[in-house]
């Protein structure tokens, strides 16, 4: 099989200053005088990885020897990374593929063009690592001073401008037509009993478009919610990023209530995941947050609690997931669906081999008989028909216990916080709540009109938590169920 010569052109984006794929192409022809030349080219492609088309026929070609030499423009239109071209020098070597740069006049058919293509690529690599550095640099200094970094506003927020604190207008978030909707989404997913999957479905019935597609889902919901730009920061915000090792670049006085935050840190280059909470810096933006901090906190703590979960009991074919066992050997016992009829199997049996028995129980008449025992346990439950003193009481406790809790987390999470400032801090909220106890020994008990828990009426999601607080654990035999009940 003949081999031919090759041409490899590339242009990342159209630039005043950047040659064109026809000049490359051009100046390269003249180069190979009177050799014809097959042509590859890739536009729109950056140079820092190899996942281009035209670059991966033409090594496909190389490998499949139909290439004799390779002609570019310059080297970093075949690569920008030295690491990359180290291996895929080794591969031309292999299948005596000659390198030409035109720009650059070296021929890698002679030890010189060999050597000046190593040093080129040195410094090709060393260019770009400094414009990356002082891209980040750059970043990181606006965040400081409380701009906008630059990028995509979050949903909810358009790109604007704003005083900045050096007296200067600077990149800031400005709410947009979507900022009512945020704040309510995190009301509603803080409520007892929503689910990231629940609101999901709620907002995409009602015709709601989420960021850059038509559905939510519950990654979408959770990012937004994450997100500290929405938050009004106060005190309490700041003890909370604290607690978890989060560096803070900016004085507690610049958490007033009223502004956003800026969380930011390095992602690895071969996961894109982010690093750990000890890498992040978080600073207060100059843009005004949409959501007071104690519903930000709420949101938080319910996100930390799904993490905490994982994956466990997220059946999608019964409310009862979670709670089925196999009463043999104490696996769990999962369910799949085909058409309209659900199927029960142990995971002792079909996934470890390790135990025998057959599930053939209804799971249509064992939710039945589960759902009439809850009705009746809800039934049996005496109304709540006053509320005391300390029943109004107990959420501002139990939010004094949280700051508390807080204050303690961010003081083990970061060694720089005063001991003093942490003893007075805890002084003011255990006089806070001398206070209330104080208080709801006084007050009289208020009358409330009864209420009831119909469980045939809830959500499936409402289902499964009610389910959880009342069963332990049902153990499933090959043809009866006995349930464990917490109550």
């Amino acid at each position: 099989m003949s081999r031919r010569d090759a041409v490899y052109a590339r242009q990342s984006v159209e630039k005043k200053d950047s040659l064109s794929l026809s000049g490359q192409l051009d100046l390269c022809r003249r180069a190979a005088g009177e050799r014809e030349l097959a042509v590859y080219q890739d536009a729109g492609y950056s140079g820092k990885n190899t996942d281009r088309p035209a670059f991966q026929k033409l090594m496909r070609d190389v490998q499949a020897g139909q290439i004799a030499a390779i002609y570019v423009y310059r080297l970093d239109r075949f690569s920008r990374s030295v690491a990359d071209f180290g291996r895929l020098w080794q591969v031309l070597q292999a299948h005596q593929v000659e390198f030409v740069s035109v720009s650059e006049n070296f021929d890698t058919s002679t030890p010189m063009g060999r050597a000046m293509l190593h040093i080129i690529m040195v410094f090709a690599q060393l260019e770009r690592e400094t414009i990356a550095q002082r891209v980040r640099d750059n970043y990181y200094r606006r965040a400081a001073l409380g701009a906008w970094p630059g990028g995509p506003a979050p949903f909810g927020f358009s790109n604007g401008r704003a005083v900045g604190r050096d007296g200067r207008l600077a990149p800031a978030l400005v709410p947009d037509e979507n900022a009512a909707l945020v704040r309510r989404i995190f009301a509603e997913y803080a409520a007892e009993g929503m689910s990231l999957s629940g609101l999901a479905k709620k907002l995409t019935g009602e015709g709601i478009p989420a960021p850059r597609r038509a559905v939510w889902d519950s990654v979408t919901l959770s990012r937004l919610l994450h997100n500290p730009a929405y938050v009004m920061a106060d005190e309490q915000v700041r003890l909370h990023y604290l607690a978890q090792g989060v560096k803070i670049s900016d004085p507690p006085e610049y958490f007033d209530g009223r502004c956003g935050l800026l969380l930011v840190g390095k992602r690895e280059a071969a996961g894109r995941s982010r690093t750990d909470a000890e890498a992040k810096t978080l600073s207060v933006l100059g843009s005004l947050g949409l959501v007071e901090a104690p519903l930000f906190l709420r949101c938080q703590e319910k996100l930390q609690k799904n993490r905490q979960l994982g994956r466990s009991g997220q059946g999608r074919y019964t409310w009862l997931s979670g709670l089925l066992k196999c009463a043999c050997c104490g696996y769990g016992i999962s369910v799949t669906r085909d058409g309209a009829r659900r199927y029960l199997h142990c995971s002792g049996r079909y996934n470890l081999a390790c135990c025998r028995a057959s599930i053939r129980v209804s799971l249509v008449e064992l939710e039945q008989c589960v759902q009439a025992d809850i009705e009746k346990l809800l039934a049996a439950c005496p109304a709540p028909a006053e509320e005391r003193a300390a029943d109004r009481c107990a959420p501002r406790l139990s939010e004094l216990d949280r700051q508390a809790q807080r204050l303690l987390d961010a003081f083990a999470g970061s060694p720089s916080l005063p001991l003093t400032y942490l003893q007075k801090a805890l002084e003011r909220l255990e006089q806070e709540r001398r206070l209330l106890l104080a208080a709801q020994s006084r007050e009289e008990r208020r009358v409330l009109p009864p209420r009831k828990i119909r469980f045939a009426a809830l959500s499936f999601e409402e289902k499964k938590a009610v389910a959880a607080q009342l069963i332990r654990r049902i153990n499933l035999a090959e043809d009866s169920a006995e349930i464990f009940w917490t109550v």
